[in-house]
């Protein structure tokens, strides 16, 4: 395998949706079609290191995955009485075989599964949970974590999608122009989900995935091709680009957090920067702005500051309460606190913050008590700081936040030198 070519899990996840796209649109059976093109994966994440990489591996999942489709749909058809039918689905055993000799489609079907995921004749939670395990590659695990659910929870929602799909008959085409409209807002939800989950991993013992903000930020791409004038997709591209951008110095030598304010500018990607810039400076006049432009104006401002002291947080806290003006979210809330707390004073940002002590929603989340923390550490509160870093560390499920957030708490210990005032908190 030559150097330049990239790792076989890495090339299996950006050819799974293709795949299943080429399957759902030549036999539908979208639930049928997963479990064959899921089949395919694991016989190639097997044998393609032992054997290498085929010349064109779409096609030879394809072709694997196709045969075990038809193997699956004779069972299921042959319990039903109707082989028939198999005979109309299924091709012809050599023009299986040729399907890997023959080079790979230029269209992507990538982009009409994930609006087929989004489809309205499915609930929401369906929707996105459903685009992030065929779409977006995540286990049903990661999804579950996602949503806070149990994993058994989230395997039933994920059948329930498929099931839906199925019993609906929806058809696997490019959507409409009213149908895109309908399912867009889904569409970009997803994608934000699959991005952050890449950036800020929910558990496990790194915090970082790439693939996974690489992938989410190419469908945003292919999603940005098809409606380049919505702000609103411009925005979330824009904002992945920008967020995404500070990933390289996110991360110590020894696999550390480390947060915003400690991050080497240096190591940032600039080109990202640049191209994030110009996407949400274009967005930003067309009309009504949206929760992604915000965002992303947001992350603007923090890349475009020369250094962390030099961050305009008054802008920051300004975008932050129009932001809040459109969207319930007690995350964002909890974001405007922290900016509250740069721009006015930490106790004003502690104020706010204690309203939002019983939203339940915040329940358990470690990002509410480290917060805290960091304010009460800019006030000099070293026991009640180090008291709220432990408690954030305790609830988080990823083990290099749990690490950063006990290394704070460590510094405040009572035989520790004392923190400075002035550090502008992750």
């Amino acid at each position: 395998m030559p150097a330049s070519t990239p790792p076989v899990e890495d090339l299996l996840r950006a050819l799974a949706p293709q795949v299943l796209g080429a399957l759902v649109r030549r036999y539908g059976h979208f639930d049928t079609a997963e479990d064959a093109v899921q089949e395919a994966l694991i016989a190639a994440a097997s044998g393609w290191p032992r054997d290498g990489v085929p010349e064109n591996p779409r096609g030879w999942l394809i072709t694997v995955a196709s045969r075990r489709l038809t193997d699956l749909l004779r069972s299921e058809q042959a319990r039903m009485r109707r082989e028939d039918a198999v005979a109309r689905w299924v091709l012809p055993e050599q023009r299986q075989a040729s399907a890997a000799d023959r080079p790979p489609a230029d269209a992507d079907d990538t982009l009409i599964l994930l609006f087929l995921c989004c489809h309205p004749a499915l609930s929401p939670a369906s929707q996105i949970a459903l685009t992030l395990r065929a779409v977006g590659g995540l286990s049903t695990a990661e999804v579950a974590r996602a949503f806070l659910v149990p994993e058994a929870t989230m395997t039933r929602r994920i059948s329930r999608g498929k099931q839906r799909i199925r019993a609906s008959g929806l058809r696997f085409a490019p959507p409409t122009a009213p149908e895109r409209a309908d399912r867009l807002a889904a569409v970009l939800h997803v994608l934000y989900l699959i991005f952050t989950e890449g950036y800020a991993r929910t558990a496990g013992s790194g915090l970082l995935r790439g693939d996974l903000t690489a992938e989410a930020i190419r469908l945003t791409r292919l999603v940005h091709r098809l409606l380049p004038d919505d702000p609103e997709v411009t925005g979330l591209l824009a904002l992945m680009l920008l967020t995404g951008a500070r990933a390289p110095a996110r991360i110590g030598p020894h696999g550390e957090l480390v947060p915003m304010a400690e991050q080497d500018r240096g190591r940032w990607r600039v080109d990202q920067i640049a191209e994030g810039v110009a996407l949400i400076t274009a967005a930003l006049p067309r009309g009504v702005v949206g929760p992604y432009q915000l965002q992303a104006a947001i992350a603007a401002v923090h890349d475009e500051a020369p250094s962390a002291a030099a961050t305009d947080w008054a802008q920051i806290t300004a975008l932050y309460e129009v932001l809040l003006g459109i969207s319930d979210n007690p995350v964002v809330a909890l974001n405007h606190a922290v900016a509250v707390a740069m721009s006015r004073g930490a106790p004003a940002g502690l104020a706010l913050l204690a309203e939002l002590a019983d939203d339940t929603r915040l329940a358990d989340d470690p990002r509410l008590p480290a917060a805290r923390a960091h304010l009460w550490e800019l006030l000099g509160e070293r026991v009640a700081a180090r008291e709220a870093y432990r408690m954030a560390a305790a609830w988080s499920t990823n083990l290099a936040q749990q690490r950063y957030l006990n290394a704070r708490a460590d510094r405040l210990a009572d035989d520790a030198p004392p923190v400075g005032k002035g550090r502008a908190p992750s």
